[in-house]
Protein backbone atom coordinates (compact mmCIF):
# COMPACT_ATOMS: atom_id res chain seq x y z
CA UNK A 1 0.00 0.00 0.00
CA UNK A 2 1.26 3.44 -0.94
CA UNK A 3 0.63 6.10 1.73
CA UNK A 4 0.88 9.64 0.39
CA UNK A 5 -0.41 13.18 0.83
CA UNK A 6 -3.01 13.84 -1.85
CA UNK A 7 -1.27 17.08 -2.87
CA UNK A 8 1.64 15.00 -4.16
CA UNK A 9 -0.60 13.27 -6.72
CA UNK A 10 -1.47 14.59 -10.16
CA UNK A 11 -4.93 16.16 -9.77
CA UNK A 12 -5.25 16.71 -13.53
CA UNK A 13 -5.30 12.97 -14.15
CA UNK A 14 -7.46 12.18 -11.12
CA UNK A 15 -8.68 14.71 -8.57
CA UNK A 16 -7.95 12.69 -5.44
CA UNK A 17 -8.96 15.40 -2.90
CA UNK A 18 -12.25 16.12 -4.69
CA UNK A 19 -13.39 12.51 -4.70
CA UNK A 20 -12.26 11.71 -1.16
CA UNK A 21 -14.08 14.79 0.16
CA UNK A 22 -17.15 13.55 -1.70
CA UNK A 23 -16.83 10.11 -0.06
CA UNK A 24 -16.45 11.67 3.40
CA UNK A 25 -19.56 13.80 2.82
CA UNK A 26 -21.49 10.66 1.91
CA UNK A 27 -20.35 8.98 5.14
CA UNK A 28 -21.59 11.99 7.10
CA UNK A 29 -25.11 11.75 5.67
CA UNK A 30 -26.20 9.43 8.46
CA UNK A 31 -26.15 10.30 12.16
CA UNK A 32 -25.12 6.77 13.08
CA UNK A 33 -24.83 3.21 11.81
CA UNK A 34 -24.05 1.89 15.29
CA UNK A 35 -22.31 -0.32 16.13
CA UNK A 36 -20.79 -0.13 12.65
CA UNK A 37 -18.72 2.78 11.35
CA UNK A 38 -20.07 5.38 8.96
CA UNK A 39 -18.50 4.87 5.53
CA UNK A 40 -18.80 6.59 2.15
CA UNK A 41 -17.68 5.35 -1.26
CA UNK A 42 -17.26 7.01 -4.68
CA UNK A 43 -16.38 5.19 -7.92
CA UNK A 44 -14.67 7.19 -10.68
CA UNK A 45 -14.72 5.97 -14.29
CA UNK A 46 -11.70 4.35 -15.88
CA UNK A 47 -11.26 6.83 -18.70
CA UNK A 48 -9.76 9.45 -16.37
CA UNK A 49 -12.21 12.34 -16.82
CA UNK A 50 -13.05 12.39 -13.10
CA UNK A 51 -16.58 11.18 -13.90
CA UNK A 52 -18.36 9.65 -10.90
CA UNK A 53 -20.20 6.50 -11.98
CA UNK A 54 -21.27 5.19 -8.59
CA UNK A 55 -21.61 6.29 -5.01
CA UNK A 56 -22.91 4.81 -1.77
CA UNK A 57 -22.84 5.03 1.98
CA UNK A 58 -23.48 2.62 4.83
CA UNK A 59 -26.96 3.27 6.20
CA UNK A 60 -27.58 0.71 8.94
CA UNK A 61 -26.06 -2.36 10.60
CA UNK A 62 -26.74 -5.53 8.64
CA UNK A 63 -27.33 -3.61 5.41
CA UNK A 64 -25.00 -3.58 2.42
CA UNK A 65 -21.82 -1.62 2.92
CA UNK A 66 -20.96 1.60 1.10
CA UNK A 67 -18.81 -0.16 -1.50
CA UNK A 68 -21.60 -2.57 -2.45
CA UNK A 69 -24.10 0.28 -2.93
CA UNK A 70 -21.61 2.15 -5.10
CA UNK A 71 -20.77 -0.93 -7.18
CA UNK A 72 -24.45 -1.59 -7.80
CA UNK A 73 -24.89 1.94 -9.16
CA UNK A 74 -21.75 1.75 -11.29
CA UNK A 75 -22.52 -1.62 -12.85
CA UNK A 76 -20.10 -2.53 -15.66
CA UNK A 77 -18.55 0.95 -15.45
CA UNK A 78 -16.80 -0.20 -12.26
CA UNK A 79 -14.35 -2.27 -14.34
CA UNK A 80 -11.00 -0.49 -14.47
CA UNK A 81 -12.27 2.26 -12.18
CA UNK A 82 -10.75 4.00 -9.14
CA UNK A 83 -12.70 3.55 -5.93
CA UNK A 84 -12.52 6.13 -3.15
CA UNK A 85 -13.65 4.79 0.23
CA UNK A 86 -13.30 6.43 3.62
CA UNK A 87 -12.40 3.24 5.48
CA UNK A 88 -10.46 0.14 4.46
CA UNK A 89 -12.82 -2.35 2.75
CA UNK A 90 -13.72 -5.30 4.95
CA UNK A 91 -12.23 -8.72 4.24
CA UNK A 92 -14.29 -10.98 6.52
CA UNK A 93 -17.75 -12.52 6.47
CA UNK A 94 -19.90 -10.74 9.03
CA UNK A 95 -23.57 -9.96 8.43
CA UNK A 96 -22.57 -9.24 4.82
CA UNK A 97 -19.90 -10.72 2.48
CA UNK A 98 -16.43 -9.10 2.23
CA UNK A 99 -16.33 -5.82 0.32
CA UNK A 100 -12.73 -6.47 -0.74
CA UNK A 101 -13.88 -9.57 -2.63
CA UNK A 102 -16.70 -7.63 -4.30
CA UNK A 103 -14.26 -4.95 -5.48
CA UNK A 104 -11.95 -7.59 -6.91
CA UNK A 105 -14.83 -9.35 -8.67
CA UNK A 106 -15.96 -6.02 -10.18
CA UNK A 107 -12.53 -5.57 -11.77
CA UNK A 108 -11.63 -2.22 -10.21
CA UNK A 109 -8.12 -0.95 -10.93
CA UNK A 110 -7.38 1.09 -7.83
CA UNK A 111 -8.78 1.61 -4.33
CA UNK A 112 -8.02 4.84 -2.46
CA UNK A 113 -8.71 4.85 1.28
CA UNK A 114 -8.59 7.53 3.95
CA UNK A 115 -7.93 5.20 6.88
CA UNK A 116 -7.22 1.61 7.79
CA UNK A 117 -9.92 -0.19 9.79
CA UNK A 118 -8.90 -0.85 13.43
CA UNK A 119 -11.34 -3.80 13.73
CA UNK A 120 -9.11 -6.84 14.39
CA UNK A 121 -10.85 -8.96 11.73
CA UNK A 122 -9.93 -6.35 9.10
CA UNK A 123 -6.93 -4.24 10.28
CA UNK A 124 -4.91 -4.38 7.07
CA UNK A 125 -6.25 -7.67 5.73
CA UNK A 126 -8.64 -5.81 3.41
CA UNK A 127 -5.71 -4.02 1.82
CA UNK A 128 -3.79 -7.30 1.62
CA UNK A 129 -6.69 -9.05 -0.12
CA UNK A 130 -6.93 -6.28 -2.74
CA UNK A 131 -3.20 -6.17 -3.42
CA UNK A 132 -2.98 -9.95 -3.73
CA UNK A 133 -5.57 -9.68 -6.51
CA UNK A 134 -3.55 -7.02 -8.32
CA UNK A 135 -5.58 -4.00 -7.20
CA UNK A 136 -3.48 -0.92 -6.42
CA UNK A 137 -4.19 0.53 -2.95
CA UNK A 138 -3.37 4.10 -1.91
CA UNK A 139 -3.97 5.72 1.46
CA UNK A 140 -4.34 9.52 1.54
CA UNK A 141 -2.61 10.51 4.76
CA UNK A 142 -4.01 14.04 4.75
CA UNK A 143 -7.58 12.71 4.99
CA UNK A 144 -6.98 10.20 7.76
CA UNK A 145 -7.77 12.51 10.71
CA UNK A 146 -11.12 13.56 9.21
CA UNK A 147 -12.03 9.95 8.44
CA UNK A 148 -11.21 8.94 12.00
CA UNK A 149 -13.17 11.90 13.41
CA UNK A 150 -16.33 10.75 11.61
CA UNK A 151 -16.05 7.46 13.49
CA UNK A 152 -14.25 8.59 16.61
CA UNK A 153 -16.31 6.32 18.87
CA UNK A 154 -15.74 3.29 16.65
CA UNK A 155 -11.99 3.91 16.55
CA UNK A 156 -11.78 4.48 20.30
CA UNK A 157 -13.75 1.33 21.16
CA UNK A 158 -11.68 -0.81 18.82
CA UNK A 159 -8.35 0.52 20.07
CA UNK A 160 -8.98 1.14 23.80
CA UNK A 161 -12.05 -0.88 24.75
CA UNK A 162 -13.88 2.30 25.78
CA UNK A 163 -16.47 4.45 23.97
CA UNK A 164 -16.04 8.09 23.04
CA UNK A 165 -17.70 10.22 25.73
CA UNK A 166 -19.24 13.61 25.09
CA UNK A 167 -20.54 15.49 28.11
CA UNK A 168 -23.38 17.88 27.29
CA UNK A 169 -23.94 20.82 29.64
CA UNK A 170 -26.08 23.96 29.58
CA UNK A 171 -25.39 26.97 31.75
CA UNK A 172 -26.14 30.61 32.31
CA UNK A 173 -23.59 33.32 31.58
CA UNK A 174 -22.51 33.16 35.23
CA UNK A 175 -21.84 29.43 35.04
CA UNK A 176 -25.00 28.02 36.68
CA UNK A 177 -26.89 24.96 35.48
CA UNK A 178 -29.99 25.55 37.62
CA UNK A 179 -31.47 28.29 39.76
CA UNK A 180 -31.18 28.31 43.57
CA UNK A 181 -34.51 26.42 43.79
CA UNK A 182 -32.99 23.81 41.38
CA UNK A 183 -35.22 24.75 38.41
CA UNK A 184 -33.38 24.25 35.12
CA UNK A 185 -36.06 24.30 32.37
CA UNK A 186 -35.23 26.00 30.21
CA UNK A 187 -31.84 27.67 30.38
CA UNK A 188 -31.26 27.54 26.62
CA UNK A 189 -33.56 28.28 23.71
CA UNK A 190 -35.30 25.99 21.18
CA UNK A 191 -32.46 25.97 18.64
CA UNK A 192 -30.01 24.69 21.25
CA UNK A 193 -32.49 22.03 22.32
CA UNK A 194 -32.81 20.92 18.67
CA UNK A 195 -29.04 20.67 18.55
CA UNK A 196 -29.10 18.40 21.60
CA UNK A 197 -31.75 16.19 20.01
CA UNK A 198 -29.44 15.63 17.05
CA UNK A 199 -26.63 14.73 19.44
CA UNK A 200 -28.91 12.18 21.06
CA UNK A 201 -29.88 10.71 17.69
CA UNK A 202 -26.19 10.24 16.85
CA UNK A 203 -25.37 8.59 20.18
CA UNK A 204 -25.34 4.89 20.98
CA UNK A 205 -26.14 5.44 24.65
CA UNK A 206 -27.19 8.28 26.94
CA UNK A 207 -25.80 8.03 30.48
CA UNK A 208 -27.17 9.76 33.55
CA UNK A 209 -27.27 9.28 37.30
CA UNK A 210 -30.13 8.38 39.59
CA UNK A 211 -29.84 11.83 41.19
CA UNK A 212 -30.84 13.46 37.90
CA UNK A 213 -33.74 11.01 37.53
CA UNK A 214 -35.00 11.79 41.06
CA UNK A 215 -34.54 15.53 40.58
CA UNK A 216 -35.82 16.09 37.03
CA UNK A 217 -37.61 12.86 35.99
CA UNK A 218 -36.27 13.13 32.41
CA UNK A 219 -37.29 10.94 29.48
CA UNK A 220 -33.87 11.16 27.74
CA UNK A 221 -35.33 10.23 24.37
CA UNK A 222 -34.84 11.51 20.84
CA UNK A 223 -37.85 13.69 20.06
CA UNK A 224 -38.39 13.38 16.34
CA UNK A 225 -40.54 16.49 16.09
CA UNK A 226 -37.66 18.61 17.45
CA UNK A 227 -34.98 17.40 15.03
CA UNK A 228 -35.94 19.86 12.27
CA UNK A 229 -34.80 17.62 9.40
CA UNK A 230 -35.37 17.88 5.68
CA UNK A 231 -37.13 15.02 3.92
CA UNK A 232 -33.79 13.84 2.48
CA UNK A 233 -32.23 13.85 5.94
CA UNK A 234 -35.14 11.82 7.25
CA UNK A 235 -34.74 9.26 4.48
CA UNK A 236 -30.98 9.01 5.00
CA UNK A 237 -31.45 8.56 8.72
CA UNK A 238 -34.32 6.09 8.69
CA UNK A 239 -32.29 3.75 10.90
CA UNK A 240 -31.22 6.43 13.40
CA UNK A 241 -34.79 7.69 13.67
CA UNK A 242 -36.24 4.20 14.10
CA UNK A 243 -34.39 3.50 17.35
CA UNK A 244 -33.83 5.15 20.68
CA UNK A 245 -30.31 5.24 22.11
CA UNK A 246 -29.77 2.92 25.05
CA UNK A 247 -30.63 4.87 28.21
CA UNK A 248 -28.27 4.11 31.08
CA UNK A 249 -28.86 5.05 34.72
CA UNK A 250 -26.07 4.71 37.27
CA UNK A 251 -27.92 3.78 40.45
CA UNK A 252 -25.80 2.04 43.09
CA UNK A 253 -28.73 1.10 45.37
CA UNK A 254 -31.70 1.02 42.92
CA UNK A 255 -33.44 4.13 44.19
CA UNK A 256 -35.04 4.83 40.82
CA UNK A 257 -38.86 4.83 41.06
CA UNK A 258 -40.74 2.13 39.14
CA UNK A 259 -42.83 4.87 37.52
CA UNK A 260 -39.90 7.04 36.45
CA UNK A 261 -40.46 8.51 32.97
CA UNK A 262 -37.17 7.16 31.70
CA UNK A 263 -38.45 3.60 32.24
CA UNK A 264 -41.70 4.17 30.38
CA UNK A 265 -40.26 5.28 27.01
CA UNK A 266 -39.80 3.21 23.87
CA UNK A 267 -36.45 1.49 23.63
CA UNK A 268 -34.40 -0.05 26.43
CA UNK A 269 -33.17 1.34 29.73
CA UNK A 270 -30.18 -0.14 31.53
CA UNK A 271 -29.80 0.21 35.30
CA UNK A 272 -26.26 -0.34 36.54
CA UNK A 273 -26.15 -1.01 40.26
CA UNK A 274 -24.41 -2.63 43.19
CA UNK A 275 -27.71 -3.93 44.54
CA UNK A 276 -28.36 -7.66 44.28
CA UNK A 277 -32.14 -7.21 44.32
CA UNK A 278 -34.72 -4.49 43.92
CA UNK A 279 -38.24 -3.61 42.75
CA UNK A 280 -39.86 -5.21 39.72
CA UNK A 281 -39.24 -2.75 36.90
CA UNK A 282 -40.97 -2.54 33.47
CA UNK A 283 -40.13 -5.16 30.84
CA UNK A 284 -37.74 -3.06 28.71
CA UNK A 285 -35.56 -2.38 31.74
CA UNK A 286 -32.40 -4.41 32.18
CA UNK A 287 -30.55 -4.49 35.50
CA UNK A 288 -26.83 -5.19 35.61
CA UNK A 289 -25.22 -5.66 39.00
CA UNK A 290 -21.52 -4.82 39.13
CA UNK A 291 -19.22 -5.76 42.04
CA UNK A 292 -19.16 -3.43 45.01
CA UNK A 293 -15.38 -3.69 44.83
CA UNK A 294 -15.50 -1.65 41.63
CA UNK A 295 -17.20 1.32 43.34
CA UNK A 296 -15.55 4.72 43.30
CA UNK A 297 -14.26 6.40 46.46
CA UNK A 298 -17.77 7.65 47.30
CA UNK A 299 -19.25 4.14 47.07
CA UNK A 300 -21.00 4.88 43.79
CA UNK A 301 -20.96 2.84 40.60
CA UNK A 302 -17.62 3.58 38.97
CA UNK A 303 -17.74 5.57 35.69
CA UNK A 304 -14.90 3.42 34.29
CA UNK A 305 -16.83 0.23 35.04
CA UNK A 306 -19.89 1.60 33.24
CA UNK A 307 -17.95 2.55 30.11
CA UNK A 308 -16.09 -0.76 29.95
CA UNK A 309 -19.41 -2.60 30.26
CA UNK A 310 -21.09 -0.52 27.55
CA UNK A 311 -18.23 -1.08 25.12
CA UNK A 312 -17.70 -4.80 25.73
CA UNK A 313 -21.26 -6.06 26.20
CA UNK A 314 -23.35 -3.56 24.23
CA UNK A 315 -20.92 -2.47 21.45
CA UNK A 316 -21.43 1.18 22.36
CA UNK A 317 -19.25 3.52 20.31
CA UNK A 318 -20.46 6.93 21.50
CA UNK A 319 -21.84 7.97 24.86
CA UNK A 320 -23.69 11.19 25.53
CA UNK A 321 -23.36 12.05 29.22
CA UNK A 322 -26.35 14.07 30.46
CA UNK A 323 -25.93 14.30 34.19
CA UNK A 324 -25.78 16.68 37.12
CA UNK A 325 -22.62 18.47 38.28
CA UNK A 326 -21.54 15.70 40.67
CA UNK A 327 -21.62 12.77 38.22
CA UNK A 328 -20.38 14.86 35.28
CA UNK A 329 -17.54 16.10 37.46
CA UNK A 330 -16.70 12.54 38.48
CA UNK A 331 -16.36 11.49 34.84
CA UNK A 332 -14.16 14.51 34.11
CA UNK A 333 -11.89 13.92 37.11
CA UNK A 334 -11.56 10.25 36.18
CA UNK A 335 -10.25 11.35 32.78
CA UNK A 336 -13.10 9.60 30.98
CA UNK A 337 -14.63 12.53 29.07
CA UNK A 338 -13.29 13.17 25.58
CA UNK A 339 -15.29 16.27 24.79
CA UNK A 340 -17.38 18.89 26.54
CA UNK A 341 -20.23 20.53 24.65
CA UNK A 342 -21.40 23.52 26.66
CA UNK A 343 -24.38 25.68 25.72
CA UNK A 344 -24.25 29.16 27.23
CA UNK A 345 -27.38 31.28 27.54
CA UNK A 346 -27.37 35.05 27.97
CA UNK A 347 -28.88 34.81 31.45
CA UNK A 348 -27.71 35.26 35.04
CA UNK A 349 -28.94 32.84 37.71
CA UNK A 350 -26.96 34.07 40.70
CA UNK A 351 -24.31 32.65 43.02
CA UNK A 352 -26.75 30.29 44.79
CA UNK A 353 -27.47 28.35 41.60
CA UNK A 354 -25.94 24.94 40.84
CA UNK A 355 -22.42 24.99 39.36
CA UNK A 356 -21.49 23.51 36.00
CA UNK A 357 -19.31 20.76 37.48
CA UNK A 358 -18.38 19.55 40.95
CA UNK A 359 -14.61 19.19 40.89
CA UNK A 360 -13.38 18.73 44.46
CA UNK A 361 -9.68 18.95 45.12
CA UNK A 362 -8.87 21.76 42.71
CA UNK A 363 -7.30 24.34 45.00
CA UNK A 364 -4.86 26.34 42.90
CA UNK A 365 -3.96 27.16 39.31
CA UNK A 366 -1.54 24.24 39.30
CA UNK A 367 -4.55 21.91 39.79
CA UNK A 368 -6.39 23.16 36.74
CA UNK A 369 -7.73 20.76 34.10
CA UNK A 370 -6.79 22.02 30.65
CA UNK A 371 -8.93 21.68 27.55
CA UNK A 372 -8.63 22.98 23.99
CA UNK A 373 -11.58 24.96 22.67
CA UNK A 374 -12.19 23.46 19.24
CA UNK A 375 -15.25 25.45 18.16
CA UNK A 376 -17.42 28.37 19.19
CA UNK A 377 -20.79 28.56 17.43
CA UNK A 378 -23.89 30.74 17.72
CA UNK A 379 -26.99 28.52 18.10
CA UNK A 380 -30.10 30.67 18.09
CA UNK A 381 -29.79 33.09 21.01
CA UNK A 382 -27.24 30.85 22.73
CA UNK A 383 -23.58 30.00 22.24
CA UNK A 384 -22.17 26.48 21.90
CA UNK A 385 -18.60 25.84 22.95
CA UNK A 386 -16.95 22.53 22.18
CA UNK A 387 -13.80 21.76 24.15
CA UNK A 388 -11.68 18.64 23.91
CA UNK A 389 -9.32 16.98 26.34
CA UNK A 390 -5.95 16.46 24.70
CA UNK A 391 -7.08 18.10 21.45
CA UNK A 392 -4.41 20.18 19.67
CA UNK A 393 -5.22 23.89 19.90
CA UNK A 394 -4.51 24.28 16.16
CA UNK A 395 -7.83 22.56 15.41
CA UNK A 396 -9.85 25.48 16.74
CA UNK A 397 -12.66 26.95 14.66
CA UNK A 398 -15.27 29.62 15.07
CA UNK A 399 -18.58 30.16 13.32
Amino acid sequence: MLTVDSTSLDAELLDYPLHMRHALQLAERVFTATPNPRVGCVIVAAEGDNRVVGEGWHQRPGAEHAEIHALARAGELARGSTVFVTLEPCSHHGKTPPCADALVAAGVKRVVIASLDPFPKVAGSGVQRLEQAGVEVIQLSDFESRARAINRGYFKRQTTGLPFVRCKLAMSLDGRTAAANRESRWITGPQARTDVQRMRAASCAIVTGVGTVLEDDPALTVRLEQLDLTETQRQDNAFALSRQPLRVVMDSSLRIPVKARILEQSGATLLITHASSGPCYPGATEIVTVPVESADTAGRVSPATVLELLASRYDVNEVLLEAGPVLAGAFVQAGLVDELTVYIAGKLLGSKGLPLLELPGLQSMTDQIELAITSVTRVGDDCRIVASFGQPASNQSRS
